[in-house]
């Protein structure tokens, strides 16, 4: 159960850590030309008018997994103080709150993914997905790792027996 745990606590800590690091940068989508290079993330600045609409379900889905992701590490942590966790339901709470984030960065990364894969291109411009883009597809699979061992975790974990009451 221990090793569970914390297995479990650190894929979700790297799993935070990812989301936020993605969802702040701006390396989502490079742009090379014959003579320029531009790249874009999730905060275009000067067109605070004209961003697009699959930009803002994507920044939506993406604030929402940090926060859920942020909760489930929260629970984690708490499940080895006994006082102040919930009693013996702590990893299984952790677990749901890491599920229901992985859940939310895979709508944000489909939703830009297949809105940018979609957008013509012009043949003297070469356009990528970057480093950004892809640790918020890591930061979904940590996420999703994090869930199932903080599951194992609950389900490993000794029932309470008539001892107790």
């Amino acid at each position: 159960m221990e090793l569970c745990r914390s297995l479990a606590l650190f894929t979700g800590c790297l799993g935070l850590v990812s989301i936020l690091i993605a969802l702040s940068t701006d390396f989502w989508f490079v742009a090379m030309g014959p003579n320029f290079s531009l790249h874009s993330g999730l905060w275009p600045e000067g067109f605070h008018n004209m961003v697009a609409a699959y930009i803002h379900v994507t920044q939506s889905f993406s604030i929402l997994a940090a926060l859920c992701g942020l909760v489930s590490v929260i629970l984690m942590v708490l499940s080895y103080i006994p006082s102040l966790s919930i009693p013996g339901r702590g990893p299984l709470a952790s677990s749901v709150t890491a599920f229901v984030a992985a859940i939310f960065v895979m709508v944000a990364m489909v939703v830009y993914t297949s809105e940018r894969w979609n957008q013509s291109q012009h043949p003297q411009i070469q356009s990528f997905f970057s480093w950004s883009f892809y640790l918020g597809w890591v930061s979904m699979i940590l996420l999703l790792c994090a869930g199932s061992l903080s599951l194992g975790a609950h389900c490993s974990a000794p029932r309470p027996g008539y001892d107790t009451l």
